[in-house]
């Protein structure tokens, strides 16, 4: 069975890994890469390219499992310090590629194969540095900076600035276990405007956004304005802005694909507006949705998040259908997009436990699974339990279709 999931980096880490276990499905897991924070921020000025960290994340959880995996679990997870000497890395990159006994980065000891995969790639990511510093006035920084990032930068590169490529060809040399698709291969960056007029002018922003209050729209812009430059304007002008440069992508062929051949999509929980929206309101994604005959499934939050801290469970379902439809010229229904719906049914009141507004949800058309979801009051799914429910709904789901 095909399986596509639906998710950002790492809201599908307990779910993701208990469907890997069966090896009757193969996996594919849909993600956008407007991340723009921390190294990932830096590697997409200095490059000009999407954001590779949230792609990485879930590549790592499709790590198979062999004696070398935790080795390479250190290499996914490597960063070099906040005071790092520059040249002193350029020249243990170099060395790396230069020497073909030691399959040695960053000190972690990889498997020769992987190692000499990588090489080109470092090269590339090198040589390239050299080439824009010499030519423009940026200037690269290894300060808190992903190994990972790095390497996905020089397969870029080396791949002729092909997104998507790069994605499958990184998956290849890992042997992960399903594949990791970017929702489009369009560098856009996205932008945020909140109720109270606050503009938010990077997917970091909103990621790092500490507030009650709501926000109102998304956006992505080709060229974005510079921080704080719409400050002046009023809340409707600053709402004028951004939808006027407003720049829609579409989803990529393989991404169809993918949708179309689906027997079960997931729409795994994670953040809202900067993991999950974000891939909603791609062009086609709405289309390819509604046409596919696979079986939908929509997991609702257990713990808030910082994006949607006020948010009840039908709050994350009005929002995927709001977002869902900005893709389409189609006022789909709820139905149309998800066949049933996972609810945490938790009833304790806690702040970081999203509210299961039962009243509200039973007046949807939907298919609600109120169940107790959560693994061990962490504020997580079970995933072993998301995996079981999933697949015997699936084995009713075939045979109403018969």
């Amino acid at each position: 069975m095909n399986l596509t999931i639906i998710n950002g980096g790492r809201g599908a880490s307990t779910i993701l890994p208990e469907f890997i276990k069966n090896n009757k499905l193969n996996i594919t897991s849909i993600v956008n890469a407007y991340d723009d924070g921390k190294s990932t921020g830096a590697i997409r000025h200095f490059f000009n390219m999407l954001g590779p960290s949230d792609i990485r994340k879930v590549q790592q959880l499709m790590l198979p499992e062999s004696t070398n995996k935790e080795n390479l679990c250190k290499l996914f997870d490597f960063r070099y310090g906040i005071n790092t000497d520059k040249s002193d890395i350029l020249n243990e990159l170099t060395n790396f590629v230069n020497t073909d006994s030691d399959p040695k980065l960053c000190n972690i000891e990889l498997p020769q194969e992987i190692s000499a995969r990588l090489k080109p790639f470092i090269k590339m990511f090198i040589d390239s540095i050299v080439l824009i510093e010499s030519s423009t006035n940026k200037s690269f920084s290894f300060n808190d900076c992903s190994i990972m990032n790095c390497i996905y930068a020089g397969a870029f590169l080396f791949y002729e600035r092909n997104f998507e490529i790069t994605a499958r060809e990184i998956g290849k040399v890992f042997k992960i276990q399903g594949s990791v698709l970017p929702t489009n291969i369009e560098d856009k960056t996205l932008l945020a405007i909140r109720e109270n007029g606050d503009v938010l002018y990077s997917e970091a922003e909103i990621v790092e956004l500490r507030s009650n209050v709501r926000i109102r729209e998304l956006f992505l812009h080709d060229q974005p304005p510079g921080l704080g430059t719409l400050d002046h304007l009023s809340d409707q002008d600053k709402y004028n802005y951004l939808k006027s440069f407003n720049s829609f992508v579409h989803i990529t062929k393989d991404v169809t694909k993918a949708i179309l051949d689906s027997d079960i999509i997931i729409f795994a929980p994670g953040t809202q507006h900067s993991s999950l929206y974000p891939t909603y309101m791609s062009i086609g994604f709405a289309e390819a949705l509604t046409k596919s005959t696979a079986m939908k499934v929509f997991i609702v939050n257990i713990g808030a998040d910082y994006e949607t801290p006020s948010y009840k469970a039908s709050d994350y379902i009005f929002g995927a259908i709001k977002y869902l439809n900005k893709s389409s010229s189609n006022d789909y229904d709820l139905s149309d997009y998800f066949d049933f719906v996972f609810v945490n049914s938790s009833q304790k009141k806690d702040d970081e436990i999203v509210e299961c507004d039962k009243d509200v949800l039973e007046k949807l058309n939907a298919n609600l699974i109120l169940d107790n979801f959560e693994y061990e009051k962490s504020g997580k799914h079970n995933g072993k339990k998301i995996c079981s429910d999933v697949l015997n709904l699936y084995e009713s789901f075939q045979k109403n279709k018969l």
